[in-house]
């Protein structure tokens, strides 16, 4: 890794064309999904914590609670000020804040230390994902799209392999086996340290050639600006509301209307995170060839058809309409991070933190309000009332074409 990082940062020098270094790239999707993972992994052991400090719902809440306050609601804040105080190793030291709740949540003793734990794997969450995002920005070579998709694939996995290795190494054998993780968290302090090398040798090429690189920006007014981030969240608010149906209460679904097995049920959802992880990197190179506008549209406004059929089809076509669905709407949130980057270029950590913070925080509230829901309604019925989500992406319409503005 050393070797190949330090030969692509070197012929960063000699090219006048842009680079891509996948080896930088891979690197930061490697180090999303061990800190992805470590956070569903832990979200995942809920039931084991309720029931080793005989905890009521309202404390399980508010254990979710800390760790979406840390974990979303920090992230602008800290790609702010790292926008303006570049810290290249700063990811490395977030991820030793995630290893030590880790290693303090397997030996707590007791619902405060519980929270604390939490709260220090949030903050090595929210420290993490501004500046990873950032590299993936640079080290893109105007593949803008692809290396947001890469660095997002990394993330897509950690989260589906987190539950499944709690279930394995966790559930069975007990609470002190959590400590299994603190080595997910030193391999990817490692591996960060060494992308770290890579960005302080781009952030010192950047300031020396500053004269002579002028990044793109857009030739919008504030105002505008402000509009279309405006448009952007309410895009957001449309997947993530919608994604948040399907990976909570899908498998429900199934059992309620189908009167199928847990296991049979488990399948479908395995069929709607696999054509996910294929939208997520379709939609980022598409983006890059055709438009980020464009590609909204599609992966947003294009799924309505698809999820307004859903509620009223039958199982056969349930499971053909879910991998429709996840493949176009899982390729919306690259392009719409690129697009939201490349109207504040100045600014890519704070976006960046913007972004990831509020689809982290968006599925945990829309989870929450949709159970709520579900408890005083019904399963079907929130996927009739979810199914006219997408109808949103018209919007799209009023973002203007970036490729124009250049």
């Amino acid at each position: 890794m050393k070797d190949s990082l330090t030969a692509e940062a070197s012929l960063t020098e000699q090219r006048t064309v842009p680079v891509t270094f996948y080896a930088v790239l891979y690197a930061i999707s490697l180090s999303h999904f061990l800190n992805d993972m470590l956070q569903s992994a832990i979200t995942s052991v809920y039931p084991l914590l309720k029931q080793n400090y005989k905890l009521n719902f309202t404390q399980v809440g508010l254990i979710t609670f800390v760790f979406q306050v840390t974990a979303s609601l920090l992230q602008p804040f800290v790609g702010n000020y790292t926008d303006k105080r570049p810290m290249p190793y700063s990811f490395a030291i977030g991820m030793v804040f995630s290893l030590a709740g880790v290693v303090w949540l397997t030996y707590a003793h007791g619902f405060g230390a519980v929270l604390f734990s939490v709260a220090l794997v949030g903050i090595g969450s929210a420290v993490f994902h501004p500046e990873a995002s950032k590299v993936a920005y640079y080290a893109s070579g105007g593949k803008r799209g692809l290396a947001q998709s890469i660095f997002q694939l990394g993330g897509n996995g950690g989260s589906a392999v987190g539950p499944l290795l709690a279930a394995l190494i966790v559930i069975p054998f007990g609470q002190y086996n959590i400590v299994w993780f603190a080595l997910a968290a030193l391999l990817a302090i490692g591996v960060l340290w060494k992308v770290g090398d890579w960005y302080k040798g781009h952030l010192d090429l950047r300031s020396r050639q500053k004269a002579g690189m002028r990044e793109n920006r857009v030739s919008l007014g504030k105002t505008k600006i402000i509009i279309s981030l405006l448009i952007l969240l309410v895009l957001m608010f449309s997947k993530f509301f919608y994604m948040a149906s399907i990976t909570s209460y899908f498998t429900f679904y199934l059992i309620d209307k189908f009167s199928i097995s847990i296991e049979q049920s488990q399948i479908y959802l395995f069929v709607f995170l696999g054509a996910v992880a294929a939208g997520t990197l379709l939609g980022g190179s598409l983006g890059d060839r055709f438009g980020r506008k464009i590609i909204i549209w599609i992966s947003i406004l294009g799924a309505a058809p698809f999820s307004l059929l859903l509620p009223y089809a039958s199982l056969f076509w349930t499971g053909i309409l879910i991998a429709v669905i996840g493949v176009i709407i899982a390729s919306a949130f690259s392009a719409i991070l690129v697009y939201a980057q490349e109207l504040l270029p100045g600014k890519i950590g704070m976006v960046s933190g913007l972004f990831f913070g509020l689809a982290f925080g968006m599925g945990g509230l829309g989870s929450a309000l949709l159970g709520y829901i579900a408890d005083h309604t019904s399963v079907l019925y929130i996927f009739k009332v979810c199914s006219f989500l997408p109808l949103l992406g018209i919007i799209t319409a009023f973002l203007p074409d970036l490729k124009k503005k250049l």
